[in-house]
């Protein structure tokens, strides 16, 4: 087991302090959305509340939103935590967690955190990054307990169907484990996003947020779905971090609810602007292999000539652009970009890209 004085996150160190740029397509999810862009006045905040465990007409929208009871949802500050809490509720020190392989580093850091057993099954580029249920089976084990997935996948954006998912429950059921899928980036297929995985079974579980499909990650208004016991288990978990949320965050989160069409509006305005820039990209080159997705806001090539840290080194230190080196998730050949960003600043970045890509030509 990992010594927990050495425990943390080399993306999330990444992210927050070498993820900056003038143009940077690191980021994974939509700009941020301009809180006067939402119908709120001072008179809608206060500062303190009465719920204690979950603001109940925030749990009560997020319930509606995924048309499942509010008994049924724990709300988190974000994602990450909510996968924290997922992760803790679900899994017992010494116990074996299946995590797909390119993974998101921070499910591993928690795991091993946790004091979890981790092993991988692989999301072949060659096959698109899909789930292959076969492959799930060959590593699955009696003693894992929990299976780990994204979707949509991060940092692929490949998306994972509802019979995939079917039966890769099927296989954690007949195994005594649970099922474990992080949608955080689902949420930007907006009005055509499938049902949560949560409604396949009582032993799959579901995180996700406001933070990447709309721009609002500043509120960290994330939440888990799952059947009402383990909900219950999760908010006695949360006990250990805190007395309560910001106030003033759950009654913002509670309006950009109300007002999701509006706010996914702007987001689907600005991938629209700049899906196909990053196709154009994408074709004009021949020194990156690359799966396209058709959903989300990112896409992880390969470079075919030189190496991502050198790729790295010259956007920073030439280009003034930023994108995620791809050994933050376990292949050290991909980059993953971010397209969620201002169009003008996005079609500058990507042009960045491709100067940067033919500089390594002659290196």
């Amino acid at each position: 087991m990992p010594s927990r004085t050495h425990i943390g996150s080399p993306y999330m160190q990444f992210a927050k302090l070498r993820s900056g740029a003038k143009y940077n397509l690191a980021s994974s999810g939509i700009m941020s959305y301009p809180l006067k862009e939402l119908p709120v006045t001072l008179e809608d905040l206060e500062i303190c509340g009465s719920d204690l465990y979950g603001y109940s007409p925030l749990r009560e929208r997020l319930a509606k939103l995924n048309g499942v009871t509010p008994d049924c949802v724990v709300t988190a500050a974000g994602t990450s935590m909510a996968n924290h809490l997922a992760l803790a509720a679900t899994l017992e020190p010494g116990e074996e967690a299946l995590v797909e392989w390119p993974t998101y580093e921070l499910l591993v850091t928690t795991l091993e955190y946790l004091g979890v057993t981790v092993r991988y099954f692989d999301r072949r580029m060659e096959d698109g990054f899909r789930v292959d249920p076969e492959e799930v089976e060959r590593k699955i084990t009696p003693q894992t307990r929990l299976i780990v997935l994204t979707n949509l996948h991060n940092p692929t954006g490949a998306l994972i169907d509802e019979a995939t998912l079917r039966t890769v429950g099927d296989l954690a059921r007949k195994n005594n484990a649970r099922v474990l899928v992080d949608e955080v980036y689902l949420e930007a297929l907006y009005e055509r996003r499938p049902r949560p995985a949560v409604h396949l079974g009582d032993h799959f579980l579901v995180t996700s947020s406001l933070t990447k499909a709309y721009g609002l990650s500043g509120l960290r208004c994330g939440w888990v779905l799952a059947n009402p016991e383990l909900a219950q288990r999760m908010w006695h978990i949360n006990d250990l971090y805190g007395v309560n949320a910001a106030h003033p965050a759950e009654l913002l989160s509670v309006i950009a609810v109300d007002n999701l069409d509006r706010v996914a509006a702007r987001a689907k305005k600005l991938l629209a602007a700049n899906r196909p820039v990053l196709d154009a990209f994408l074709r004009s080159r021949n020194d990156i292999e690359y799966v396209r997705p058709e959903f989300g806001t990112v896409v992880f090539p390969k470079v075919l000539r030189g190496t991502v840290d050198q790729l790295d080194r010259l956007l920073r230190e030439e280009y003034e652009t930023s994108v995620v080196p791809g050994k933050y998730f376990g292949m050290p050949q991909h980059f993953r970009v971010g397209i969620g960003g201002d169009p003008q600043m996005t079609r500058v970045g990507l042009d960045r890209l491709g100067l940067a890509l033919d500089g390594m030509r002659g290196q």
